[in-house]
């Protein structure tokens, strides 16, 4: 499985960032720092932006379990309802679906992911 390459503009402190998001590692890095002139508050080139400051309502696992699938990719417009991720727990397939209506923010797991109650799946703006 390769690398999933994503680019879209996120916000930290009102700052505006152009990041590349990379689905297999759930990173995130800044590929263009210098869209900001407030250094204070500038994460520096090597700094890894984290699901703790992505902004957006974040959506969290309800139980332990392993990620059967990812339904939904950054930047893509859900609805409340939509499935965003299903979730394998005790043998049973369970959807994990939007709260709200929105835009998918970040995706913090992939196929195969193990999580526990609380671990982060993804966020929403």
């Amino acid at each position: 499985m390769g690398v999933h390459k994503m680019k879209y503009i996120v916000t930290v402190n009102g700052n505006r960032y152009e990041v590349e998001v990379e689905a297999e590692q759930g990173e995130v890095a800044i590929t263009d720092p210098d869209l900001t002139t407030d250094k204070s508050n500038t994460p520096s080139p090597n700094q890894i932006l984290t699901p703790e400051n992505i902004e957006g309502e974040v959506i969290t696992a309800p139980m332990p379990g392993k990620i059967l699938a990812v339904k939904a990719s950054n930047g893509q417009s859900i609805k409340k309802g939509d499935v965003l991720f299903v979730l394998e727990a005790m043998k049973m397939e369970n959807e994990i679906m939007a709260p709200r209506d929105g835009v998918v923010s970040g995706i913090f797991v992939q196929r195969d992911t193990t999580v526990n109650v609380g671990d982060k799946l993804g966020s929403i703006s």
